[in-house]
């Protein structure tokens, strides 16, 4: 590495995923007490994301339904409508969706769960059938 590169490596910000600048957003969105300006989020988020990076994620997340947006004068003013639990259960949905052998999927999906996590599934699975009979 040269020493050019040095300094641009230590200069620019740790590259962060989709999925975790999501959760970020929906987690500053959560800690507010009331709808909030993009402006908002981006300086709660700090690391120096473009101000279209920050609507870019809401956009998403609002499609994913995890956000709602109301109109405030001339732009839009944001709340969290889900938590990451319900954005990874999207993400997991979409994923299961996109695959033609779902069955296949979901059994090794299971065969790869602790001991732990099977029973947890199974008492979910159960407590959901319960409240659809009744």
């Amino acid at each position: 590495m040269t020493e050019r590169d040095d300094i641009g490596a230590e200069s620019s910000p740790p590259r962060r995923g989709q999925g975790q600048l999501e959760a970020q957003v929906l987690a500053a969105l959560r800690a507010a007490s009331e709808p909030v300006p993009v402006a908002w989020v981006r300086e709660r988020l700090g690391g120096g994301l473009a101000y279209t990076t920050v609507i870019t994620i809401l956009t998403r997340l609002r499609a994913k339904g995890a956000v709602e947006r109301e109109r405030a004068g001339r732009s839009f003013r944001w709340t969290a409508v889900g938590d990451e639990a319900g954005l990874a259960a999207l993400r997991m949905r979409k994923v299961l969706d996109a695959e033609a052998d779902r069955q296949a999927v979901l059994a090794r999906f299971v065969t790869g769960l602790s001991p732990n996590e099977e029973r947890l599934l199974r008492e979910l699975l159960a407590r959901n059938a319960e409240d659809e009979e009744g």
